[in-house]
């Protein structure tokens, strides 16, 4: 499975766990439709998972007049799992592919606004980390 592949996976079993508070494997089994498991898919919901409560203090003050509860649910997602790759991927993925790949999920799955957010706050955290 290709990267993009998994992390398109990945924001549909987070989005599961974040709307129907399912667990990790459920959520990326069901996402799976019977193919392989990824290791790669794996790592990333597992990890924005563990560390959701970090990674949404970092979203959090590059949020302006918004909070996080009342970001879509995609996009609020999508920019948990960017900055998981951002914060602990970064040996393996250069951010600037990591923002990218976030920016051409965000122009599948999102709004027409959501790349265009997506990009921006990422662009913060990038020089943070």
């Amino acid at each position: 499975m290709k990267r993009r592949i998994a992390r398109e996976k990945a924001l549909q079993a987070l989005f599961q766990i974040d709307v129907s508070q399912v667990e990790i494997d459920s959520a990326i089994e069901h996402v799976l439709e019977g193919a392989p498991n990824n290791n790669y898919l794996t790592k990333l919901v597992s990890g924005a998972v563990e560390n959701q409560n970090s990674i949404d203090e970092s979203i959090k003050k590059h949020l302006e007049k918004w909070t996080i509860e009342r970001l879509a649910t995609v996009d609020r997602n999508l920019l948990r799992l960017a900055v998981y790759e951002l914060r602990f991927c970064s040996e393996d993925v250069p951010a600037n592919v990591v923002i990218d790949e976030a920016i051409e999920i965000a122009k599948l799955y999102g709004d027409d606004q959501s790349s265009k957010f997506i990009n921006g706050v990422l662009s913060k955290i990038k020089q943070e980390v």
